[in-house]
Order: C-alpha cells, then structure tokens, then sequence
C-alpha cells in the first residue's frame, strides 16, 4: 500500500522537471532572440543613421536586399557570416564577451553619464571623405568612428593627390586619437 502513495509523488517530481526544464530553456532561448533583435536593431540604425538605402547597404555588404531585411529583424536563420559582412559594410565592430563581462559593460554603460560622441564632421568639407561617402548628403554630419570607418573601408579609392592640408589633418587627428590605420603613407 504504501508503494502505491510513492508512484503519484514520483510521477509528481517528473513532471515537475520537465516544467522546470521547459521554462529555464525558455528563459534562454528568450534571453539570445532579444539579442538577436538588438543586434538587427542596431544594425538598422546604423545604416539609417549614416543615411544608406537598404539596397546600397545590401551591395556593398556582397548580401541580397532580402538577407538585409532579415537581418535587421533579427532573424535567426542568416548566417553569422552574412550578419558580419553587414557590420563590416557598415562600420560596426562586433565583440565576443563572457556573460559576466557582458553585465559588467551593460551595467558601467547605464550608469555613465557621459552622452555617446555627437556627429561633428561635415562631410562635404572633405573632398576624399565626400567622394567615397558618395551616398551621404554633404551636409551630413557624423561622428569621428564614422569617419574612421569611411576611410578605412574605402582606402582603395582615396585619391591621395587630392587630400589637402584640412582633410590631411583630419585623418591625422583620427590615427592618433581614434587608432585609425595610417593611410597617409
């Protein structure tokens, strides 16, 4: 008789463990599709920020305008490979962190006060800069790591004959503060 009380506890304590088991993978499924959402979030901004259409963003990241909308939704299906040529495409450097070191950045981010830098060079008052920004307005402004990327992943095109002495020490300024690569050599 008294076996016959253990069965429904044991039953009990199985069923238990599977729901357990259920919700911690949940939990961590969730916790990687926010990411995944964050990251095409981010991705999206950026090219919305730097003024790019989806179509000249696709091209120069060597994807289809298709995949770049799935990225940018955060689907899980595309590759890494494709998420990373975007970022490439569009200057954006992606890190690899322990889960503690993720916190510990997430948490020193929200408690600096310190606003991200403001956009402050104007495009059109460099010659290289607006010949390999071709797709940007000359009256957009943008950031010194947004500059540092432009030239970084165009330094096929510069025109080093055409730099003048105000874009010349822009890119100095970026090497020496930024840790752009010397392009001037």
């Amino acid at each position: 008789m008294q076996q016959l009380a253990v069965i429904p506890y044991l039953m009990f304590l199985k069923i238990y463990k599977i729901h357990i088991l259920y919700i911690i993978r949940n939990i961590m499924n969730n916790s990687f599709l926010t990411q995944q959402l964050d990251l095409g979030a981010k991705i999206a901004s950026q090219r919305k920020a730097l003024g790019v259409r989806a179509q000249s963003a696709a091209r120069s990241a060597g994807i289809s305008r298709v995949t770049l909308h799935r990225i940018e939704k955060g689907e899980t299906s595309v590759s890494l490979g494709a998420y990373l040529q975007v970022c490439h495409a569009l200057g954006l450097h992606l890190g690899i962190s322990t889960a503690d070191e993720g916190r510990a950045t997430h948490n020193q981010q929200s408690t600096n006060q310190l606003a991200p830098e403001d956009p402050h060079i104007r495009i059109g008052d460099y010659s290289q800069l607006t010949a390999l920004a071709w797709q940007l307005d000359v009256n957009t402004l943008i950031t010194d790591e947004q500059a540092r990327g432009i030239y970084e992943r165009n330094k096929r095109f510069l025109d080093m004959q055409q730099i003048d002495s105000h874009e010349r020490a822009l890119m100095q300024r970026l090497i020496a503060e930024k840790g752009m690569e010397n392009l001037l050599v």
